[in-house]
């Protein structure tokens, strides 16, 4: 990597490392910890790369951005910050930032990062210069979106967040997987509420929805050039499959927006030949995945005092989690995910008075959900099959009355297959044609099932 890089941060050890980091892949870097002596720099022709922090002592550093467009439009700039929101996702694309990091970042990915902005800076620069590439017009003032009820700051939900802000406008269809109570159609109305249709209608719809032909283009008529959802697209039967796909053949050009929700694999539904082909690759132009909650641990406090705030505002007494509630909240496996989290929640501000929501209080509350464990309960001598038994029971039970959503048999069996796999990757050291011979498959299965199932083969380390 070759060229000279600004870093502006308030922090100390983070432009120490920073510049330990870059001088070592080659580069010149200039460090400071003020935004006036960075734009004095750009002022001067200086660099040829920006890496800077938001919240900074003397203002702003996406708000800076313009600036530096206007004076060197050629100039790429990479934003790291701590405030690790949707909001600053969406501002720093508002702005045209080359890219956007949330602190804590991998160092080798920034670093992957800043080699391709200053690789592609004479490209764009060129581009620039003959008018190829002018920058977007402002898409209005996002100041309004702020209440958006997403809350996460892990690094999974930061990856979530650079996606949404990168496809929020584009009319590709989204397609948004993730277990039961995750969120995914939070996530599809706040694409619809941050994109450029956010004054058109947003319509969900269900497979009862395409019960008869003239249903499907009602629902175009009413969603206009707005978003329409389809729900747990899984459950569409053979029929109701048929009417969509003709829905997407028939839609104009100003036609709506397509998203679809799915709580298994709907490459591996296909594959079984419960989804038909040609719907699902309409369908998968951008895959957003919602983590499960207990893939996203330190995101249980936050989500925790919004959901306990949100009680407060309708009427509740306003409560906290103690320190030790706290800490049995953080070591259950929440099964329903965020949902289960904020249905508990809303219940103890209905039936406690005490500011603290005490340790006893909340394993009362958890003793009651339904066949729910916690992470790290003892299982004894339990065998597979029983351990298998036990979690779907409780998956049956989290429906209450209600049986769960139609095409279970393959969401079960995906389920299964990938913690398998990966942890078969894990045991054999990520050794493909070790880990085939354990799980007693042919090594272009396994390498198939790995794309297929989007398995991660290899962890990063993070800076902290």
């Amino acid at each position: 990597m070759d060229g000279t890089v600004l870093v502006a941060d308030d922090d100390r050890t983070i432009r120490t490392v920073l510049t330990q980091a870059l001088t070592r892949a080659g580069c010149k870097v200039h460090a400071t910890s003020s935004l006036t002596t960075l734009m004095r720099w750009v002022e001067e022709g200086r660099g040829d790369l920006v890496i800077t922090d938001v919240m900074m002592p003397d203002g702003n550093g996406i708000e800076m951005i313009p600036k530096i467009s206007q004076e060197r439009p050629d100039l790429p700039v990479i934003v790291i910050s701590a405030q690790n929101t949707i909001m600053t996702a969406i501002q720093a694309n508002e702005v045209d930032a080359h890219d956007y990091l949330p602190k804590p970042f991998d160092l080798p990915d920034l670093l992957k990062r800043a080699g391709a902005a200053m690789k592609n800076r004479k490209l764009v620069a060129a581009s620039a210069q003959a008018d190829l590439l002018p920058r977007p017009a402002p898409r209005g003032d996002m100041s309004s979106m702020e209440g958006l009820p997403l809350v996460g700051r892990t690094p999974v939900m930061q990856e979530l967040y650079r996606l949404i802000a990168r496809v929020m406008n584009s009319s590709m269809p989204v397609l948004i997987t993730g277990e039961s109570g995750t969120g995914k159609s939070l996530i599809a109305r706040t694409l619809h509420d941050l994109s450029d249709r956010r004054g058109q209608p947003f319509i969900s719809a269900t497979a009862e929805d395409f019960r008869s032909p003239d249903a499907a283009q009602a629902l175009v008529s009413r969603v206009r050039s707005g978003s329409l959802l389809l729900d747990e697209l899984a459950s569409y039967g053979a029929e109701a499959q048929l009417r969509v796909a003709r829905l997407l053949d028939g839609l104009p050009d100003d036609g709506p927006r397509i998203m679809a929700t799915a709580q298994t694999n709907l490459a591996h539904c296909m594959s079984e030949g419960s989804l038909r082909e040609d719907l699902y690759y309409r369908l998968s132009g951008v895959t957003l995945a919602v983590p499960a909650l207990r893939e996203r641990i330190d995101d249980l406090e936050p989500l925790a005092q919004h959901f306990l705030s949100q009680a407060a505002d309708d009427g509740a007494t306003l409560r906290a989690l103690s320190p030790d509630s706290l800490e049995l909240v953080r070591g259950y496996s929440w099964p329903g995910n965020v949902r289960q989290l904020q249905n508990t929640l809303r219940r103890l501000t209905l039936t406690g008075q005490d500011p603290n929501i005490a340790r006893s209080e909340m394993e009362l509350a958890l003793k009651s959900q339904p066949s729910a464990m916690a992470v790290g309960e003892d299982i004894g001598g339990e065998s597979l099959s029983e351990s298998a038994a036990r979690h779907l029971k409780r998956y049956f039970d989290l429906h209450g009355q209600d049986l769960p959503p139609p095409g279970l048999y393959a969401r079960i069996l995906h389920e299964i297959e990938v913690p398998l796999i990966e942890i078969a990757l894990d045991a054999t050291g990520g050794n493909q044609a070790r880990c085939a011979e354990l799980l007693g498959i042919n090594r272009n299965t396994l390498r198939k099932k790995i794309t297929e199932l989007d398995i991660e083969v290899s962890r990063r380390r993070k800076l902290a």
